[in-house]
């Protein structure tokens, strides 16, 4: 079995892979490179504690494998 390398997107929620993604402006938790191509540059939590709105723009949840 290979090496995953997957992150969760701190600002989506979406697992990807983490050598495709930014830190976010603020903290540096990773922001995929979805959010980042749609100029999401701040995570969720980041947002809140700044009084930024959620982003109209985020990627929908990822459908989860079946197990």
């Amino acid at each position: 079995m290979g090496e995953v390398d997957m992150m969760v997107c701190r600002s989506c929620g979406n697992e990807e892979r983490a050598s495709e993604g930014y830190p976010c402006t603020e903290c540096g938790t990773f922001i995929c490179l979805i959010c980042d191509t749609r100029g999401i540059s701040y995570c969720k939590a980041c947002r809140q504690k700044l009084g930024m709105p959620e982003p109209a723009n985020l990627p929908p949840p990822a459908a989860k494998p079946a197990a």
